[in-house]
């Protein structure tokens, strides 16, 4: 991957400051989304998957160790946002605490005010060299079936599959085991986040559009329903609908 082909988030509610930052990473080939608080940092999070963000300590509506707390915190499968994604925190304090403050919230990186530019930008550098690496480790694949986490992409046979939220963590849970049956009971666990099964027919409802979905591209039947069970991922997809 190069440079250029990297997104960064920019949380910072100093409009001169976030203007500097923008210009610069603009200039250095990156592609920019900017914040100027920690609500719309979250929402870019959850929606345009940035590569790596850099936030500021001292955000309006909220700290920044607060957002970078949300982004660990972040279930990676129901949740929009990777908990994975490089965080590098600015603030104008850096003694030591509120620098171990910054890391045990989950920062990768942290930069005291004022900084040097050139020295945040070859910080930044290290940090997606080092998260490209985790980012390929992290992806799922079962034949021809490709799960991005960090993309929140689906391809099968190259073809991009498009999936709802709850599908794609259905999807995910499943590939993560091609060969094991989930219950019913873990998959309304983890995915709804339901304390109870109940009587509801969400589970079989979704599993059934993904099955279709699937099934649009190869033919094949990729999700199978243990009957009284749960369901499973098929690792060599059986032929027809």
């Amino acid at each position: 991957m190069t440079e250029d082909a990297y997104t960064i988030l920019v949380v910072e509610d100093d409009e001169a400051t976030r203007t500097f930052l923008a210009d610069n990473l603009t200039a250095d080939g990156y592609d920019l989304l900017v914040a100027d608080c920690a609500r719309e940092g979250l929402r870019l999070l959850e929606h345009k998957f940035p590569d790596a963000a850099v936030v500021d300590v001292g955000l309006p509506d909220r700290s920044g160790l607060d957002l970078v707390r949300t982004v660990r915190e972040s279930d990676g499968a129901v949740s929009r946002v990777d908990p994975n994604t490089p965080m590098l925190v600015l603030s104008g304090r850096a003694d030591e605490l509120d620098r171990l403050r910054g890391f045990e919230r989950g920062a990768d990186d942290f930069v005291a005010k004022p900084y040097s530019y050139p020295e945040l930008r070859a910080r930044l550098a290290s940090l997606l060299r080092r998260a490209q690496g985790r980012s390929i480790a992290g992806r799922l694949r079962v034949g021809g079936l490709v799960v991005d986490p960090s993309s929140r992409e689906v391809r099968l046979d190259g073809r991009r599959v498009p999936l709802s939220q709850k599908e794609f963590g259905l999807l995910r849970m499943l590939a993560s085991e091609p060969t094991r049956v989930f219950t019913k009971d873990e998959l309304l666990r983890t995915v709804w986040g339901y304390r109870s099964l109940g009587t509801t027919r969400t589970l079989d409802s979704h599993a059934c559009r993904l099955r279709q979905k699937l099934g649009a591209v190869d033919g094949g039947r990729w999700v199978l329903n243990v009957w009284g069970v749960g369901y499973r991922l098929l690792d060599a997809p059986e032929a027809g609908r």
